[in-house]
């Protein structure tokens, strides 16, 4: 006698109800159903960039706000676009080039020494040491070789 037929299974359809997952309104650690639920992975769009930043212009001297790449460097413009979002080409100081948003951009000083340099301490004659003579003192210099 030949074997039973087996049952045909089929996999629940893809509009089938499931448990709500973890993080997601009515699942574990998510907020509660009635709740609006802003999904992570959503981008948060900044509508004042459109505006972008005036005053900028080629060769100006930048530095980089905002986060990821390169943020935080100083950089010069060498091109900028117009647009719904209006964006410059910059290169770092370390020789890298990037397109960034000019609302992301912040004017900076034109020269890197005056950025760099912290300011100088105001002189005090009182603790300044007194000026060496152009006559060299009794007991400085080399000692006379005795021989």
């Amino acid at each position: 006698m030949p074997p039973r037929k087996r049952r045909t299974v089929y996999p629940p359809p893809r509009n089938a109800t499931r448990p709500p997952r973890p993080g997601e309104p009515g699942g574990p650690g998510g907020p509660p159903v009635g709740e609006p639920y802003v999904r992570p992975t959503v981008a948060s769009i900044n509508l004042s960039a459109s505006t972008g930043r005036a005053g900028l212009k080629i060769g100006d001297r930048v530095r980089i706000n905002g986060t990821g790449l390169y943020s935080g460097e100083f950089a010069t413009i060498e091109k900028l676009t117009t647009g719904p979002i209006p964006s410059a080409v910059v290169r770092t100081e370390a020789g890298r080039t990037r397109q960034v948003r000019t609302i992301d951009l912040e004017p900076a000083a034109t020269t890197p020494t005056a950025v760099a340099a912290p300011p100088a301490p105001a002189a005090q004659p009182a603790l300044a040491a007194p000026a060496a003579s152009a006559e060299p003192e009794p007991g400085d210099g080399p000692e006379p070789s005795e021989g």
